[in-house]
């Protein structure tokens, strides 16, 4: 979006057949980090642009819920409205997509990525481009393309957790009675049941729960450990739903749908020219090179069923995500957005939410779309980022 809106022609290579990435083929159903999280006052939007554009349309559907707090400030959505939301947004902006499409391979010259290869349903191709955006979360490009990357934080990756949307459990069923009626269960022998102290989120419009309960420890690059994690937790999901059947009123409770995948919170990382601090995320600096805001407090997840880690960030209460944090540092014409961006393990913990990859994912686009044309220049993309909207707090 930031590239085509800057006036680069812009290709997105989607290997679903819709956009959303995690949003939409994971159901994770909140938007995080678009919020300042202050403690006693009404949220405050810090990340605009792309974001604000998406908001609009949910709106309009009457599909996304005012900002909710629940040790930060998030937002609910409706995923089947925010796919048919994102196709628009995307082509209004003049974006051409590949749906179906999975990238296979990358070649390398001079330093720089020159072409990529995908497939579609059995057929290759090879796209050559001047700047190449890698927004995977998993930093496939990256990889194929021979820049350098990492796996996780000191060699391990946050905890995986399986989004599940059930239907027929009243509101009158509250977060609290759902974690007691898990910890009593868990007493009892009952199970799988890894955790008792994840999110649980209502959808506008239909009223459906999203679960974010069933946690797995899992590698991503390895076949067997992620077969193992999405069955396991798959079956975890049915055995929450025989707990939710045991809330008043919720007897007749039923899975709409797991997943369909396995929610990954961190995988590979995309080395780039700064790496983000803990400390740079937490006392909420404001570089001024500043491209992004980063309003998520630290999340982290230690492992399977163990309670989340939070810390805040202190200051304005965001952090200013410099362009050097979006370009790799052994590849100029390769851009980072999103969870794959190169963060210590408390920073990478902020950095990963899809509120953050709005902001981070437009600046990327932009400073893409001025080095294809021979140049980068920090100011210059700050001045397009300004006007597409973003509102960087300069």
């Amino acid at each position: 979006m930031g590239a085509a809106q800057a006036g680069a022609h812009t290709l997105l290579v989607e290997r679903g057949s819709f956009l959303g990435g995690a949003a939409t083929l994971r159901s994770v159903t909140t938007y995080c980090g678009l919020y300042l999280s202050g403690s006693g006052q009404a949220p405050a939007q810090v990340v605009f642009g792309v974001a604000d554009q998406v908001l609009a349309r949910l709106r309009r559907l009457d599909a996304v819920t005012p900002p909710h707090t629940a040790h930060a400030v998030y937002v609910v959505f409706d995923p089947e409205a925010l796919k048919v939301t994102l196709d628009g947004v995307v082509a209004d902006a003049g974006v051409d997509v590949m749906f179906e499409t999975d990238l296979t391979g990358a070649t390398r010259r001079g330093g720089n990525i020159e072409s990529v290869t995908v497939s579609m349903f059995g057929e290759t191709r090879s796209l050559q481009a001047p700047s190449f955006v890698d927004a995977t979360g998993d930093a496939i490009l990256a990889l194929h393309g021979g820049a350098a990357t990492r796996y996780g934080t000191g060699g391990r990756a946050q905890t995986g957790t399986l989004g599940v949307r059930y239907a027929r459990i009243p509101e009158s069923a509250g977060s609290a009675a759902i974690h007691q009626a898990i910890t009593a269960a868990q007493a009892a022998g009952i199970g799988p049941l890894t955790s008792h102290t994840g999110l649980v989120v209502r959808l506008p419009g239909s009223g459906d729960m999203v679960a974010y309960l069933a946690d797995e420890d899992v590698d991503v690059r390895d076949a067997k450990s992620l077969a193992d994690a999405e069955r396991h937790a798959r079956a975890q999901a049915w055995a929450y739903l025989e707990v939710f059947r045991s809330l008043p009123g919720a007897q007749n409770a039923r899975i709409v749908s797991t997943g369909p995948q396995l929610g990954v919170r961190e995988s590979r990382h995309v080395l780039t020219r700064k790496e983000l601090s803990d400390d740079f995320v937490l006392s909420g600096t404001q570089d001024p090179g500043m491209v992004a805001a980063g309003a998520w407090p630290v999340e982290y997840h230690p492992g399977a069923g163990k309670p989340s880690q939070w810390e805040m960030i202190a200051g304005p209460g965001y952090y200013g995500i410099p362009l050097d944090a979006l370009i790799s540092r052994d590849t100029p014409n390769l851009f980072a957005a999103g969870r794959l961006l190169d963060g210590e393990r408390k920073a990478a913990a902020s950095l990963r939410v899809m509120g953050t990859s709005f902001a981070t994912g437009q600046a990327a686009g932009v400073a893409a779309a001025q080095h294809s044309r021979g140049s980068l220049d920090l100011h210059a993309v700050q001045a397009e980022l300004q006007r597409q909207d973003a509102r960087l707090p300069l």
